[in-house]
């Protein structure tokens, strides 16, 4: 009889059964087996009737967590107890973290299994690793999977206590997590932050100097460093939180003016070398990757995000290219070593190694050392240029394989030369740097693409200088300098900070990151992490009311005791208990703040500074200003972030709003005016005429996608007014033929057959000849499911089918069979991830299951919030609008 061996995917079935014996039978559970019940139409009927089920863990009963087999998997248990009955032996392959261990827990609960059951665990799946796991096989460690439980049970009751207070006191389709809601309250922080900070400004001067030395003369820069034996003021003489200069620091401030007065009496003056010192440093390798230093440095070199980062990485792990990527340890086995050291014997030569070994330390706090670090996998590490690795896969790869090299690497040797040069009661310094030996930087630099490219950017060249030599001033002028409020936050160095604090775990970062986007708690400005006007409505009703819940150490605190959990040193039920029923317990905090809060209250946002009332509602944030004639409110747009909306700002929106929309032209046969309207409940559009007792509903068209408010001309809007506009009659029928745009965008018909039109053609210029041929192809359904897909990010993990993106009449959204998912609208196609799509698709099947209980005041406020989302990029339309203009 065969063996059964579980593992959790597809492609790690495949590459691990390729080192097992032909007796191996190796399936795929396709992820967790069981979970807690995701919607109502989850839980059992015999304990629907209790209060507690829609938690999916009754608290009265020693937190005892209701487990179900979703409906997707239960083809996929059915298929793995077949194979069981075949089977003398059952083998459980899973991950080797705490999350590997509940799925072969949970396998067991499910399969029953009558034969000898044994759980496999190893870090890299080549064939001696697979071989030597297997010789090596243990129980399911309970302690590690009473530590998730307790995790997913503590996160279910935080996420499905709070969120529906969110829901009643702020808005719909918000959420609250244990690690989550503690990463938005960073953001806003850093928000506060940078709207307290106050710009300052400080000067010096720059000098362009030459060597008078023997040979070509050779030119450098030197900057003022000290007046009249003083220092001069830099940047770090400034609070990063406020922007001023720190109290009590002993320095020369230059104002222009000063420094333009400087800048005069040093003209002509002679420039002396005072002082030359050379010191020499050394640079030591970085550590090998853990799962947040991956993250980190895939962001700053790949540009790839946390997400991106990790489902690139778990395929490279499945196929047996690196070693498990999800660890906290900087650890190298001495297999490890043995092929990093010759790999950089191989291509560098022996001077480049590293006099000794090197083996590092994990600081991290919390950091958990069972397993090595994600380097390269097997006893011999694959050059990138020898795998058939492609694209982001091959980018990913060489990352780890050069920074794995390069930790057993010789220290990088330096020698840095700070020249003083006096010229009257002034100090300029210049400084340089030589690389004198380059070390581990041959084969990475941290934080730069090109190690080649990073040794020359890195040298700064000096002419021999000796004191008391004479140098050449040729110019001098004043330089200005403001200080800069504190950056706000990236993926890479948000993940720094939450691994820093203990927050969380490296291996659930990729997820939040993703969750609080997809919630609408952040949108991305480059790179950067910009919390909206509803991260902070959230995080001051969080601060307000549950501090704990959002305090940095209380968070590390808990990600500590569950540690503890899983060591066995702590107790799991005591602590829920306490968390949860406790005399300060999460449950009765919740009950008495619903009566506290009121939802008026929970809607507003205090902004620093800012004499006006700002607010959420059902069309996004909006501002109140009180007037001579009363109220009025205006809404905020969603490009001015919190930190940059100033009384300015707020000023011209209740301008604009007061005096209505301008008209942009009339129209010349009816003589009524035109207007562009910026916001809508469908996004912006023009209309034709004004409201009236007359005139109710005067005609509105929506802009296509794409076309923005501001590039609206006259000659554009009075063609958007004229559609549907008829473009001929069709040749066969001699029916009219027109163009318009309705419900599902731009569109061409005739007699009843409609099609749409194609991103790349343009309502107000398509010619009759195209109209024909789009008519003339087959009618596409106008559900999501036949539109063509931008891209498949990848296959589901519980069935293999693909998953899919596409672009549809409100956006982009994700696909996975029947199930549609949206995606946030700021998001660009490049940046979903499959993960990504995978947590929105599940959340969108578990309301898909409950919506017949929905009530009609949530659908309305479900349509009315997706509705904006219709505007996307339409290049040809751009074009039109240019050439109007001209």
């Amino acid at each position: 009889m065969p063996k059964l061996v579980i593992v959790e995917s597809p492609t790690k079935a495949r590459t691990i059964r390729s080192f097992l014996p032909a007796d191996y039978e190796v399936q795929a559970s396709m992820g967790h087996v069981r979970d807690l019940p995701e919607s109502a139409a989850d839980i059992p009927e015999e304990v629907k009737d209790q209060e507690w089920s829609r938690l999916g863990v009754n608290v009265h009963a020693n937190f005892e967590p209701l487990y179900v087999i979703p409906k997707d998997k239960r083809k996929v248990v059915k298929e793995l107890k077949e194979a069981l009955k075949k089977a003398d032996e059952l083998i459980l392959a899973t991950d080797e973290d705490r999350e590997g261990e509940s799925i072969s827990w949970h396998l067991q609960q499910v399969l029953q299994p009558k034969v000898p059951t044994r759980r496999m665990v190893f870090h890299e799946i080549t064939r001696e690793a697979i071989q030597e796991a297997l010789q090596n096989c243990r129980e399911v460690n309970e302690q590690l999977v009473r530590a998730q439980e307790t995790r997913r049970i503590l996160d279910r009751l935080v996420g499905y206590t709070l969120s529906p207070l969110l829901w009643k006191k702020i808005g719909p389709k918000l959420s609250a997590g244990r690690v989550q809601s503690v990463a938005v309250k960073l953001l806003v922080d850093r928000e506060r932050e940078r709207r307290a900070f106050k710009k300052a400004f400080y000067w010096d001067l720059r000098a362009e100097l030459q060597s008078k030395g023997a040979g070509s003369a050779t030119v450098f820069p030197a900057e003022l460093v000290s007046l009249g034996g003083k220092r001069l003021a830099s940047g770090h003489d400034f609070d990063p939180s406020t922007g001023q200069l720190i109290a009590g620091r002993e320095v020369v401030l230059l104002d222009q003016a000063q420094a333009e007065s400087l800048r005069e009496r040093l003209v002509g003056k002679v420039w002396v070398v005072s002082s030359v010192e050379e010191r020499p440093s050394i640079r030591k390798p970085a550590p090998p990757f853990t799962t947040s230093t991956l993250q980190q440095e895939a962001n700053r070199k790949l540009r790839l995000s946390a997400q991106q980062t990790m489902r690139i990485a778990q395929k490279l792990y499945e196929e047996g290219y690196i070693t498990y990527m999800r660890t906290d340890s900087v650890h190298l086995s001495e297999q490890a070593i043995r092929a990093a050291r010759a790999c950089v014997e191989a291509m560098y030569g022996r001077e480049y190694l590293s006099p000794e070994p090197r083996q590092y330390t994990t600081t991290t706090k919390g950091a958990q050392e069972a397993h090595e670090a994600i380097r390269p996998a097997g006893s011999e590490f694959r050059l990138p240029s020898q795998t058939p690795l492609t694209g982001q896969e091959l980018a990913l790869y060489d990352l780890i394989w050069k920074r794995t090299v390069a930790s057993q690497m010789a220290e990088a040797r330096q020698t840095h030369t700070v020249v003083l040069i006096t010229v009257d009661e002034a100090v300029f310094r210049a400084s340089g740097k030589r690389i004198d030996f380059p070390g581990f930087f041959r084969a990475y630099v941290e934080g730069s693409d090109d190690p080649e490219a990073a040794l020359e950017d890195q040298e700064v060249h000096l002419p021999l200088l000796q004191v008391g030599e004479q140098v050449d001033c040729l110019r001098l002028e004043p330089v200005v300098h403001e200080t800069q409020p504190p950056p706000r936050y990236t993926e890479a160095s948000l993940v720094k900070v939450l691994e820093k604090e203990g927050i969380g775990r490296p291996s659930t970062y990729a997820t939040i990151l993703s969750t609080i986007q997809s919630r609408g708690y952040v949108r991305l400005m480059g790179s950067a992490l910009v919390p909206t006007y509803t991260a902070f409505a959230v995080t001051e009703l969080l601060e307000k009311y549950f501090p704990n819940l959002v305090n940095v150490h209380f968070t590390a605190e808990m990600e500590q005791t569950l540690d503890d959990i899983a060591s066995g040193q702590a107790e799991w039920l005591p602590y829920l208990r306490h968390f949860f029923l406790g005399e300060q317990g999460l449950e009765g905090q919740v009950k008495a703040r619903e009566l506290e809060i009121d939802p008026n209250l929970a809607r507003s946002i205090h902004l620093e500074n800012l004499p006006a009332k700002i607010g959420i509602g059902p069309y996004g944030p909006y501002v109140v200003v009180e007037t001579e004639a009363g109220e009025v409110r205006a809404n905020l747009p969603e490009d001015i972030p919190p930190a940059d909306l100033t009384l300015e700002h707020i000023e011209e929106l209740i301008r604009r709003k007061q005096e209505g929309p301008k008209p942009i032209a009339f129209h010349p046969e009816t003589q009524e005016p035109i207007y562009v309207i910026p916001q809508g409940p469908y996004g912006p559009y023009v209309q034709l005429g004004e409201i009236s007792e007359e005139n109710q509903k005067p005609k509105r068209v929506s802009l296509p996608k794409g076309l923005k408010p501001e590039d609206v001309t006259p000659e554009i809007a009075l063609g958007l007014l004229s559609l549907p506009r008829t473009l001929g009659e069709h040749p066969k029928s001699g029916k009219k033929v027109q163009a318009g745009i309705g419900r599902f965008g731009p569109y061409v018909a005739c007699d009843g057959e409609f099609r749409s039109l194609p991103p790349d053609e343009n309502v107000l210029t398509i010619s009759l000849e195209r109209a024909l041929e789009l008519l003339a192809q087959p009618k596409k359904s106008r559900s999501r499911a036949s539109a063509k897909p931008l891209g498949e990010l990848g296959s589901h993990p519980e069935d293999g089918k693909p998953v899919t993106l596409h672009d549809g009449p409100y956006g982009l959204y994700v696909k996975h069979g029947k199930v549609n998912a949206s995606l946030p609208k700021d998001l660009s196609p490049a940046a979903v991830t499959l993960e990504m799509a995978l947590e929105l698709l599940a959340e969108k099947e578990g309301k898909g299951q409950a919506k017949a209980s929905r009530p009609a005041a949530a659908k309305r406020a479900k349509k009315a919030e997706a509705a904006p989302q219709k505007q996307q990029s339409h290049p040809t339309l751009l074009e039109a609008v240019s050439k109007a203009r001209a």
